[in-house]
């Protein structure tokens, strides 16, 4: 049996090891960010307060999915429960993320889309709540002193103006600056760009608080 002729251009097996590791290298960050967005997307606000009879949350006060305005049904119990899946979903999507691009700035990465996915939810038409709790979540899980810094000025603000928005919209702000503080520069692109997009969900409340119409915590208004 005569050998087969050999190929005119050969595919070395470095060719094909680059080539599998150039699909890795954009495969994994799709991944990472879909499961952080798919995973921020869960509105628990609003499964809790209909699996327990409290009505459709988008119809009550600002039509937000957050624990600010599941507080408005006049459940605490569902609006704290709401505070911590939101802040637990940030934290682990940080976690997935971090295991899955361990070199990378992978935690960063899907924390930031698990953010975008609570405040614009695909299952939503994208309406979702202000990220607040969420973005919480995901500094508590990047750094913890930054954590520290962003729950102390939001409850510090909240405490001070009564005011639900100032003291979220505080704490975001606060969060970059700590993390120069503190010596996480490399902290300071997802944190500031989590902040920017808080700041322009609260652009409603901003023209509220301009105007001295921004409800304070209790009240059946807007925020």
């Amino acid at each position: 049996m005569c050998p087969l002729p050999a190929p005119l251009f050969p595919r070395h097996k470095a060719s094909l090891a680059a080539g599998e590791g150039q699909v890795i290298e954009w495969q994994m960050p799709a991944l990472v960010m879909a499961i952080g967005y798919l995973l921020g997307s869960i509105p628990f606000g609003l499964l809790l307060t209909r699996l327990t009879g409290a009505g459709d949350l988008r119809a009550i006060g600002s039509g937000s999915i957050g624990a600010t305005n599941v507080l408005r049904t006049g459940r605490k119990e569902l609006a704290a429960a709401t505070l911590l899946l939101d802040a637990a979903k940030g934290a682990l999507a940080v976690w997935i993320g971090s295991r899955l691009l361990p070199d990378s700035g992978g935690g960063a990465l899907c924390g930031v889309l698990a953010f975008i996915g609570h405040c614009y939810p695909v299952w939503l038409r994208f309406r979702g709540g202000k990220g607040v709790a969420t973005m919480l979540g995901v500094c508590l899980a990047l750094a913890w002193p930054i954590a520290l810094v962003f729950a102390v000025v939001w409850l510090g603000m909240l405490a001070l103006s009564r005011i639900s928005s100032v003291g979220g919209m505080s704490a975001a702000v606060s969060a970059p600056l700590a993390a120069l503080a503190l010596g996480r520069p490399d902290l300071l692109a997802p944190l500031a760009a989590m902040a920017v997009l808080l700041l322009w969900r609260h652009r409603p409340n901003i023209a509220r608080l301009l105007k001295g119409e921004e409800p304070r915590v209790g009240s059946s208004g807007k925020a």
